[in-house]
């Protein structure tokens, strides 16, 4: 299974059109990924027949909320789900990088409420302990972890993401991602026998409008560019798995 993270209706076009099955649906990916808007998801489900995971996440940088930061998480889930969303990623930790329990247990009921899948993001490769995180997240029926094995990318956590795989991957789906593309997915299937796949697929495009005489709204070194998901490069990736 590849799934594309997306940042946009226009990246789940993407997306389907190069033969991926599954997204995980955001916005601004530039942050890491927060919450897409109902538009992006209602259109999604109405143009294409792909299984849609969609992101909660209120904001950037890390993932200890506050109470109304995770009140309005919450009301985006339900939200979410009413408009066909077939799953959740979130993560919740406390401040000493421990999985936050109560949190997570009540996203996973919101979702099998709902009969859809619960999928704790990478927070997980934020957290001290992984095995004793993973326990946990079994304990409280998350569906699917989102990791890089604990590594910058998916080839540094390569032993991380075996030793997950063999521990745990009986009880819980490991879903490797992180600097994984068509050139490398063959090698970490097969030396961690991991079966599903996360990845951005990502390419560029530029909108000469991100600057004026003064001012910039760029948020990377080359100022007219943003991040995409490339059709092709999402076949090149589905053709590999193959």
């Amino acid at each position: 299974m590849i799934e594309i993270c997306c940042g946009s209706f226009e990246d789940a076009m993407a997306a389907y059109e190069g033969g991926a099955k599954r997204i995980e649906l955001n916005s601004a990916l530039s942050l890491g990924g927060l919450t897409p808007t109902l538009g992006s998801l209602i259109m999604t489900k109405q143009y294409t027949n792909l299984e849609v995971i969609t992101m909660v996440r209120s904001r950037g940088t890390g993932f200890c909320y506050s109470d109304f930061e995770y009140e309005q998480m919450l009301e985006d889930a339900r939200l979410l789900l009413a408009y066909q969303a077939d799953g959740l990623a979130f993560g919740f930790l406390n401040e000493d990088r421990t999985i936050n329990e109560a949190r997570t247990r009540e996203f996973v009921q919101t979702a099998h409420e709902e009969e859809k899948k619960a999928v704790f993001h990478r927070a997980f490769d934020c957290t001290k302990d992984p095995v004793a995180s993973m326990e946990l997240l079994i304990q409280l029926g998350v569906d699917r972890v989102l990791t890089s094995g604990l590594g910058q990318n998916v080839e540094e956590g390569m032993e991380q993401l075996k030793q997950l795989q063999q521990q745990f991957g009986g009880q819980i789906e490991v879903l490797a991602g992180c600097g994984l593309h068509q050139d490398n997915i063959k090698q970490i299937k097969e030396y961690t026998k991991i079966t599903q796949f996360h990845s951005s697929c990502k390419d560029w495009k530029q909108d000469v409008t991100s600057k004026g005489e003064q001012v910039s709204f760029g948020y990377l070194e080359d100022e007219m560019k943003y991040e995409v998901v490339s059709k092709e490069r999402v076949k090149e990736l589905v053709a590999v798995d193959k």
